[in-house]
């Protein structure tokens, strides 16, 4: 892999990780399209988002900060010594903490019970483009129907864990981490703004922990022949840093104007070139 072909994917991931048309999908489909021409795998997919979630720690620096102070005053048991009080009963910022744990647990457990799967069977693009398509209409539909009257402050413990659950079906290329949990999002009555804050949120714990967990785990495969190499590695991951600050900004703007159909639509285009792309054999489904 040369470094340009880095910075492509790094665009790549920093433009797609938080709109809800899955960047592990298309990091799976454009590095086979690139010179290199090879998947650039799990490892590496996983290791270039702690890039994206270092800018999502940048733009929620405070609402992050708020967050944990919160959540570790009331485990002291400044706002009451009980059980209830130190589980955020009287702090909406305190229960988002405990919502944020909770919610990373499937995607933990998941991640590792599947890790074999995720970086082989998983990755069959013929897989990719129909969940592509099938969490289109679950988009669409959670859109349609979704109350969207919900703030962040009424989340519930059973909202957590479906949320959580949402967030673990994107260990299959093509859910996408936000389209899944922006879609619970919306059938929980969650606003569009809410549901998209919730899953940037959420995805903290969970991509910062795999990213490091690869990086730690698979520090010398990334070395070998043929792999895409730790500096290169580091410089997609640092493109999508800078790319995916840029889209944090203006997907929130957008989501508070107009519905989630243009992602809807994108994510039917992108599940039909790629089923074209296997026809014509420009790619291999695995």
């Amino acid at each position: 892999m040369g470094w340009w072909e880095a910075v492509i994917l790094g665009l790549v991931q920093g433009l797609t990780e938080f709109l809800p048309i899955s960047s592990s999908a298309h990091i799976r489909v454009v590095g086979p399209l690139l010179p290199h021409g090879a998947d650039p795998g799990a490892a590496f997919t996983a290791i270039i988002q702690i890039g994206t979630e270092l800018a999502v720690l940048l733009y929620f620096r405070k609402d992050i900060a708020r967050i944990i102070a919160a959540w570790f005053r009331a485990l002291r048991g400044r706002d009451g010594a009980d059980a209830k009080a130190r589980l955020g009963a009287h702090n909406a910022d305190a229960r988002m903490g405990w919502w944020v744990i909770i919610g990373s647990l499937p995607i933990v457990v998941l991640g590792l019970a599947f890790k074999d799967s995720i970086e082989t069977t998983f990755r069959n693009l013929y897989l990719t483009a129909a969940v592509l398509a099938g969490f289109a209409l679950v988009l669409w539909l959670a859109d349609r129907i979704g109350a969207k009257r919900r703030p962040l402050g009424e989340l519930t413990l059973k909202d957590a864990i479906l949320l959580g659950l949402a967030q673990a079906m994107a260990l299959i290329p093509g859910v996408s981490r936000s389209g899944g949990t922006i879609s619970m999002g919306l059938f929980l009555g969650l606003t569009r703004e809410a549901a998209a804050r919730v899953s940037f949120l959420l995805a903290i714990p969970a991509v910062l922990g795999s990213g490091f967990y690869e990086l730690a785990s698979e520090y010398d495969t990334l070395q070998a022949p043929g792999a895409p190499g730790l500096v290169n590695t580091a410089i997609a991951a640092a493109v999508a840093f800078g790319v995916g600050y840029v889209v944090i900004v203006w997907f929130l703007r957008l989501i508070t104007h107009r519905s989630y159909l243009p992602f809807v639509i994108y994510r039917f285009a992108a599940a039909g070139a790629i089923v074209a792309l296997l026809a014509t054999g420009t790619i291999a489904a695995t």
